[in-house]
């Protein structure tokens, strides 16, 4: 390797002289460029940093699958209760009872007429609805009861006849009307008076 000459020393000193001079300049340049780069690394990390829109509003191209009941779904509340919804059984009709004969008085007359000739007749109840089929079923027309005599009319003296006859002796018979005494436990004093009054009736 040939031996070069050295530079005069007066080349040296400016040299060195530019170099010095130079310094700042580059110092700044570097500041320059690491503040640059801060900047972008502190967008990029940034919390709040746009999203991309692309993600959200680019539509599927799939309709939207709608909610269809399965097969062990639960009844709709008014088929449920069509489906528990009773029929309720028509009321029964009215008992109709038979009609009195027009020759025999009601059973509140022969009562009223007891009253009339001083007979004990207390607590007279109504009692003809216990004619019908659902009561006593005895087929009578009316029935008037009290603690002392018990009286029936009949639709016809047949009936009553029956009637007294299964009775045997603690009844009475007067045509349509029988007064029954076992009911009310009348004295046997007493009823021949009873009867006395019903048989002035007619």
């Amino acid at each position: 390797m040939a031996d070069r000459p050295l530079p005069p020393p007066e080349d040296v000193g400016q040299t060195a002289l530019v170099t010095t001079r130079n310094l700042p300049a580059v110092g700044i340049l570097l500041v320059a460029v690491a503040l640059s780069a801060g900047c972008g690394s502190d967008d990029d990390g940034s919390p709040t940093a746009t999203p991309s829109l692309s993600s959200e509003a680019a539509p599927t191209g799939l309709p939207t699958p709608q909610a269809t009941p399965g097969a062990d779904g639960a009844t709709p509340p008014s088929a449920a209760a069509q489906g528990t919804t009773q029929r309720r059984p028509a009321s029964p009709p009215p008992v109709v009872l038979p009609k009195r004969p027009a020759s025999a008085p009601g059973a509140k007359q022969v009562v009223d007429a007891f009253r009339a000739a001083g007979l004990k007749v207390p607590r007279p109840k109504d009692r003809s609805v216990d004619c019908g089929p659902d009561g006593l079923g005895l087929g009578c027309s009316e029935l008037m009861a009290t603690d002392a005599v018990t009286v029936y009319v009949f639709p016809d003296e047949t009936s009553a006849s029956d009637i007294a006859e299964t009775w045997g002796g603690q009844s009475y018979q007067r045509g349509a009307v029988v007064l029954n005494y076992l009911e009310a436990k009348t004295p046997a004093a007493d009823r021949p008076r009873y009867e006395k009054v019903l048989n002035g009736l007619g």
